[in-house]
C-alpha cells in the first residue's frame, strides 16, 4: 500500500536522469556482500522506481523534487540504496547538462562533489560507509576514478577536492558547510534529546545555499513513533510533502494494531511492506510477530509493517494530549488569575520545572523549565537563583491558592517559600512515595481522557508528557523516563500531575474564589 506521494508508474526517458544513472551504477558499482558479492550492482524494481522519480527533471532541467525520503520496513534495503546514491553523487553523472538531438537529457558529474552522511552519532554512519566501501572495493569505479576508500573518508588518491564523509550532530560546528548532496539515515532516531531536529535544520540550510546548482538531500526512516517529535515525523507532516516539492516513497503493510494476532493478516502485511526485497524472511518475521511477546506490537508495526504506531508503554498518546489543547486566544491565562503550582526540582541530571494550573478551568501552563543544554559541560547546574525568582514572580503575578513542591535537593528553598508565601499555601509533595503518586497519576490520566483538564499547547510541556512511560508498581501505575540515563525529560509532566493535585486540594479546602460580575436589576 503506497501511502507516499510517489507518482504512479515511471517517468519517461525524457523526464529523468535516472536511466543514465542506473546504467552507470550497474557498470561501476559491485554487490558488496551475499551470494552475488563482487558482481555488478543491481537495483530492485522498487529501488529503480525511487531512483527514476528522485532524479526526475522539469522541462528546463531543474529537479522535479528538491529532496526525497524513503520510508520502508527494517531490512528492506534502504542503506544499500543510500550507499549507491552516495557513490553516484560523488563520481557519477547526476546533474543535468543538456538535451541531446533525440530530446533525451544528458547528465554530467558534480564539479566539486561534497557528499555528507548525516547521523546523530559517528558510529551510526559506519554501516553506510561500510556499504559504500564494499560497493567500491575492487570495482571498476575504484580503478577508473583512482579512489582512496579509507575507513573514515572516501576521496581521490590524487588529492583532488571531493569526498564522502560522515557528519554527526555537533550543532553549530556544521554550520557553513557547502555539501552537494547529503544523506540523512534513520531519521526516526533524530529527536530533541540528541540534537536531531537542530542538526537537520543545519544540514538543510547548508544544502539550500547551493540548491540552484542541484544540491539536494535524501533521508531514510522506519515508521516513526509519533510521541517522539522526530525529524522523520517533521518531514512526513511537512507541507513540502503535501504540495509535492519533496518526494516521499512509503509502502505500508495493511494491518491494524488489533489484528497483530491474526497470522494471515500479519503475513499479508509483511509481504506488502517488504515488496520485492526477496531476501526478507517473511515466514520467520511472521513467527516472531505472533509468538515473541518480549517486544510490543507497536514496535513490530513500526519496524516490520512500516506503520506509524506509538510505543505501547507510553503514558499518553499524542492524540489524547492534543485533544486537551485549549485556544489561548479565546481565554488566555492572565495576571491575577487564581492558580495552583506544581514544582519538581533537580540540580544537575534531570530538569527543574514549575507548572501552573488555573483553578476555575484546570488549564495547565508552564511557569519555567531549566534543562541541561545538549553540549553543556559536566559541571553544569540549574540556576537556583533563576528558579527562586520564577517562584516569587509567580506569586506576585497570580493569586496562588496552593503549591506542591517535590522536596529532594530543594527542601531549604521550599522552606523559605513557605515562610514567605505562607505555610498554608506551600506544601511538600514527595513524588517518591508510590501510594500518593499513583493516585495522582491516575487522576491526571482520567482527567485527560474525559477532557477535565486543558493546556495551552506549550511544546515543552507536550514533549515531557509524551516522553513519559509507565512503570507498574504494587500500588498501581507511575510515570518515569524511558531509562535512568535517558535525555528524554519528563519533569514537567510530573509538575503538571502535582499541580493538578494542588488544584484539587485547594478547591476541596474552599479556596476557589470566583470574581463575580455585578448584576443590576431594573
Amino acid at each position: 500500500m503506497q501511502t507516499g506521494n510517489l507518482p504512479e508508474g515511471v517517468p519517461s526517458p525524457k523526464e529523468t536522469l535516472g536511466y543514465e544513472i542506473i546504467r552507470w551504477a550497474q557498470r561501476y558499482i559491485v554487490q558488496p556482500d551475499g551470494d552475488r558479492a563482487g558482481e555488478s550492482w543491481q537495483f530492485t524494481k522498487e529501488q529503480l522506481r525511487f531512483v527514476l522519480w528522485f532524479y526526475a527533471i522539469k522541462p528546463d532541467g531543474t529537479w522535479l523534487f528538491s529532496a526525497g525520503t524513503l520510508r520502508r520496513a527494517k531490512g528492506w534495503g534502504k542503506t544499500p540504496l543510500l550507499a549507491a546514491l552516495a557513490i553516484v553523487e560523488f563520481i557519477g553523472p547526476c546533474r543535468f547538462s543538456h538535451f541531446n538531438a533525440f530530446g533525451l537529457p544528458v547528465a554530467k558529474r558534480v564539479p566539486l562533489p561534497t557528499v555528507q552522511i548525516g547521523a546523530t552519532a559517528y558510529d551510526q554512519t559506519e554501516q553506510t560507509l561500510e556499504m559504500i566501501r564494499g560497493m567500491l572495493s575492487e570495482s571498476p569505479a575504484e580503478k577508473e576514478y583512482s579512489l582512496d576508500i579509507g575507513k573514515a573518508v572516501v576521496q581521490f588518491k590524487s588529492g583532488k577536492p571531493g569526498s564522502i564523509k560522515p557528519k554527526a550532530t555537533a550543532g553549530r560546528t556544521n554550520e557553513g558547510n557547502r555539501p552537494t548532496f547529503c544523506l540523512m539515515d534513520e531519521c526516526h532516531h533524530w529527536v530533541g534529546s540528541n540534537g536531531g531536529p537542530e542538526f537537520f535544520q543545519v544540514l538543510k540550510r547548508n544544502i539550500e545555499k547551493t540548491a540552484s546548482a542541484g544540491s539536494r538531500w535524501v533521508s531514510t526512516t522506519n515508521a516513526y513513533n509519533p510521541n517522539e517529535d522526530s525529524v522523520a515525523q517533521a518531514i512526513h507532516e511537512s507541507d513540502m510533502i503535501t504540495q509535492g516539492f519533496w518526494l516521499y516513497d512509503c509502502i505500508e503493510g495493511s494491518i491494524e494494531p488489533d489484528e497483530m494476532r491474526d497470522e494471515a493478516k500479519v503475513r499479508r502485511a509483511l509481504t506488502e511492506a517488504y515488496g520485492d526485497a526477496t531476501w526478507a524472511d517473511i515466514d520467520g518475521l511472521t513467527r516472531t510477530v505472533l509468538f515473541d511477546r518480549t517486544t510490543p506490537d507497536s514496535t513490530y508495526l513500526r519496524f516490520f509493517c512500516n506503520r506509524i504506531a506509538e510505543s505501547s508503554d507510553g503514558w499518553m498518546s499524542k492524540a489524547e494530549w492534543d485533544a486537551c489543547e485549549d485556544d489561548q486566544d479565546q481565554d488566555p491565562i492572565k495576571a491575577g488569575d487564581q492558580i495552583a503550582l506544581g514544582f519538581d526540582g533537580s540540580i544537575r541530571g534531570d530538569a527543574t520545572g514549575i507548572v501552573g494550573v488555573r483553578l476555575r478551568d484546570a488549564k495547565l501552563f508552564v511557569i519555567g523549565v531549566w534543562e541541561r543544554p545538549e553540549h553543556a559541560p559536566d559541571e553544569w547546574e540549574v540556576d537556583v537563583l533563576a528558579v527562586e525568582a520564577a517562584v516569587h514572580n509567580a506569586f506576585k503575578t497570580y493569586r496562588v491558592a496552593w503549591m506542591y513542591a517535590d522536596p529532594p535537593y530543594w527542601q531549604e528553598a521550599i522552606g523559605r517559600w513557605s515562610i514567605t508565601h505562607g505555610d498554608d499555601t506551600v506544601f511538600e509533595f514527595w513524588t517518591n512515595k508510590p501510594t500518593r503518586m499513583v493516585t495522582a497519576v491516575e487522576r491526571f490520566r482520567s482527567a485527560t481522557t474525559v477532557g477535565d483538564l486543558k493546556h495551552v499547547g506549550d511544546p515543552r510541556l507536550t514533549r515531557h508528557v509524551l516522553n513519559a512511560v509507565t512503570r507498574e508498581v504494587p500500588q498501581g501505575i507511575l510515570i518515569q523516563k524511558d531509562s535512568p540515563r535517558s535525555k528524554r525529560k519528563v519533569d514537567l509532566a510530573v509538575c503538571a500531575v502535582i499541580a493538578m493535585e494542588a488544584r484539587a486540594d485547594a478547591i476541596a479546602d474552599g479556596r476557589m474564589k470566583l470574581r463575580r460580575s455585578r448584576v443590576v436589576g431594573f
